[in-house]
């Protein structure tokens, strides 16, 4: 069992990153609490500096380093949003930085890091860019890790922190989980609540860990790449198996109606990556009955009207079920 980050810890990285983050705005959304019959209330995270959570913890890393870590550069394995916040906040602190990205990743991704500064690598897919990376690192480079970190989880826990005290009342929150760093710190961060995990089949790494017992390697088939980690760490299974409800899974089909639905019931631009959540919150309604407050915590925006498009068409040429499957 690893050592599970605290209150305190949060509450250290809040002082650290104060100045160099925006403190998202936290709103009720009418539209969807219409559309899902009861209250909701999002955690904007998606206006964050680069679209995403992700410049949270890559701030407090980057500022805790020493000269010697400064001065090897660092280097970072990314899905596309971890890779964008570490090319933006290294590049604004002087820091040289290297992203390691799958070839799947979206074309604009890789052009916004080396618009940053950052020097970009590709590789066939996830688990061959963990491997780069492990290359990059044993050669002296400073390792940024999305989620196998104390610091990272502690910061991101950041986003539950404010959210926390801004929405006393949210009785539920549901949070994406790629390799769990943002789920572990929300749910330190906000004790009074239950929090629930949502991935999508194809990236459910912490779901298939939860059954074995420990982080176990998977091949990401999913459309949804910001949640496609080719395994968990042990320090974020550990804290969502001590603080965390349950983890439910909904399809790529289900994310993308999620999307759209965020779109249209709460007027905002959101990745599948928080789309699923949409999908997932009936099914949350279902297992804890009423008297309950919904708090989504909306990750990224970082979607084209392309990649949107495409996976409209794909997925909602019939009908679509308001109610889908979860599992």
């Amino acid at each position: 069992m690893s050592d599970l980050i605290s209150i305190d810890d949060i509450l250290v990285a809040a002082d650290r990153i104060a100045g160099h983050v925006v403190r998202t705005p936290t709103v009720p959304s009418p539209g969807l609490s219409g559309h899902l019959d009861a209250p909701v209330t999002l955690k904007l995270e998606l206006l964050q500096r680069t679209g995403s959570f992700k410049p949270r913890g890559a701030f407090h890393k980057l500022l805790g380093l020493s000269d010697a870590e400064r001065a090897a550069g660092v280097v970072a394995v990314s899905g596309g949003n971890h890779g964008l916040a570490v090319a933006d906040t290294a590049g604004a602190l002087g820091i040289a930085a290297t992203i390691v990205m799958p070839e799947s990743v979206p074309a604009r991704a890789v052009q916004l890091c080396r618009a940053a500064g950052a020097d970009v690598r590709l590789t066939p897919d996830m688990s061959g860019a963990f491997a780069l990376l492990d290359e990059l690192v044993a050669g002296g480079m400073t390792l940024l890790h999305p989620f196998d970190d104390r610091e990272v989880v502690a910061a991101q826990g950041t986003v539950g922190l404010e959210f926390a005290a801004e929405a006393p009342d949210v009785t539920d929150v549901l949070v994406s989980i790629g390799g769990g760093a943002l789920i572990s710190g929300v749910a330190t961060a906000f004790p009074g609540a239950r929090v629930w995990g949502v991935e999508t089949e194809g990236a459910d790494a912490m779901t298939r860990a939860l059954a074995a017992g420990a982080p176990v390697p998977i091949a990401p088939t999913s459309i949804v790449s910001t949640l496609s980690a080719p395994h968990v760490s042990q320090l974020t299974l550990d804290h969502v198996s001590e603080r965390v409800e349950e983890v439910l899974v909904v399809s790529d089909a289900a994310a993308v109606r999620g999307t759209l639905t965020l779109a249209e019931q709460a007027k905002v631009w959101a990745e599948p990556a928080a789309g699923c959540l949409v999908a997932a919150a009936r099914a949350v309604l279902d297992r804890v009955g009423p008297d309950v407050h919904l708090g989504l915590v909306v990750c990224g925006g970082n979607v084209t009207v392309e990649a949107l498009a495409g996976w409209t068409d794909r997925y909602t040429a019939t009908p679509f079920p308001d109610r889908a499957p979860v599992h």
